[in-house]
């Protein structure tokens, strides 16, 4: 069963009020600026940098069912340099494994861009103040806070309590399934039965600093973005968001940045040359870059 977590506030269970003030005719929030960033990423898998196809990676080490799109020679380390030389801040570094190696790697990257990376992927109560003190600007988080498919609300607040909501991105990564579409966890295997729309991702924004979804049907397949997707993202959420899943052109940013009016980050993966892809990933750097630059034209008239 898809929930609201609005019939969760009503059961007693918790209760938190989120505040902020709306555009009457767009329904968006005023707190978000127009402009749109490139997020870069690194996925590190057995210690390797490694682009995937997102809806292939499983828990157990015995199902071998991975598809891998590129395996770099280069290390975490080498990438999250690359990014802070290109000024990229606020990508991410995900562990796509449990494994020391993958451990050691994210720590890597983390120590190159000091305060420039968030990361994720097995992100608990118990280590997420670790990543922090190594040099990430945010954790991030999902299948801790859930159990068999619901929100545990009491480890949000925990998280919010540790480690400060200023610090807390959500990966509301999701799949579609039954014309809705259903947060994931669990390496992504797993449907909760929580659904991204206007009310649970205002409740949501009161525990986190961002938001980052992954389209996971489209995750690391090149076939173009989901426009459904990012247009509820832009239009519903009341903080910053990023969507990943699916990029493959120049044209799939300006899509992305008319879908989702100017409020939905992207990270784009697969596609890039540097990690295999046609996309050149100096064409969207000066591409994030010119974006700044509209900004703040738009913002001095």
């Amino acid at each position: 069963m898809i929930m609201n977590l609005a019939s969760i506030q009503r059961t007693g269970i918790w209760r938190i009020s989120p505040v902020f003030t709306r555009n009457k005719n767009l329904g968006i929030p005023y707190s978000i600026q127009c402009a749109v960033h490139f997020r870069p990423c690194i996925d590190i898998h057995k210690g390797k940098v490694k682009q995937i196809v997102g809806s292939t990676l499983q828990d157990s080490a015995e199902k071998n069912t991975l598809i891998t799109n590129f395996e770099s020679d280069k290390s975490a380390a080498e990438f999250a340099d690359l990014y802070k030389q290109d000024e990229l801040r606020g990508g991410h570094v995900i562990m796509l494994g449990a494994d020391e190696a993958s451990k050691y790697g994210a720590t890597e990257a983390l120590h190159a861009y000091p305060g420039g990376m968030q990361v994720g992927g097995g992100i608990n109560l118990e280590n997420a103040v670790h990543y922090l003190e190594e040099g990430a600007s945010h954790v991030i988080v999902t299948s801790h806070v859930f159990r068999d498919g619901k929100v545990v609300l009491e480890r949000l607040k925990e998280f919010v309590h540790i480690v400060g909501k200023d610090m807390l991105v959500l990966d509301l990564s999701c799949r579609k399934k039954d014309e809705k579409y259903v947060i994931v966890t669990d390496r992504w295997q797993k449907f909760s039965n929580l659904c991204l729309d206007e009310e649970n991702l205002a409740f949501l924004a009161s525990f986190a600093d961002e938001f980052l979804v992954h389209g996971v049907d489209m995750e690391g397949k090149r076939l173009g973005i989901d426009e459904e997707l990012v247009t509820l993202l832009g239009r519903f959420s009341p903080i910053p968001v990023t969507y990943a899943g699916g990029v493959t052109t120049m044209e799939d940013l300006e899509k992305i940045k008319i879908a989702g009016m100017g409020r939905v980050d992207v990270s784009v993966g697969s596609a890039l040359d540097i990690f295999g892809g046609d996309l050149a990933y100096k064409k969207v750097v000066a591409w994030h870059h010119e974006q700044i630059k509209i900004r703040r034209s738009t913002t001095l008239l």
